[in-house]
């Protein structure tokens, strides 16, 4: 878990059983930053999803593919800044779309 700012962490791959550990740590929000069926091993968005909603958490799928992130995929991700009521976690393979989406988002403003 790397903090990019008071209210952002990125971090690599979430599980569907790490997300209560989530909302314990105090987190508000999740977003996944992966596409559905990236790899085989990785958990759909509907079952994350649901995790989070059993925990309080929000939730957004925005995915993006790996070095092909758009200015509308980084408004998105404002968005889910602003929107969150607290602290979120943004995920993807490594975290580092996450990372770059959120410094897309800090060039902008």
């Amino acid at each position: 878990l790397t903090q990019l700012s008071p209210r952002l962490s990125v971090r690599p791959q979430l599980l569907p059983d790490e997300v209560a550990d989530v909302a314990a740590a105090g987190f508000k929000g999740i977003i996944n930053n992966r596409p559905d069926g990236e790899a085989p091993d990785q958990p759909r968005s509907e079952e994350l999803e649901a995790e989070a909603k059993r925990q309080g958490l929000a939730y957004w799928h925005i995915p993006v593919v790996p070095g092909q992130a758009t200015e509308e995929d980084a408004r998105a991700f404002a968005k889910a800044l602003e929107a969150s009521e607290g602290p979120v976690v943004a995920f993807c393979r490594t975290g580092n779309r996450s990372s770059g989406l959120w410094k897309m988002t800090q060039q902008a403003s």
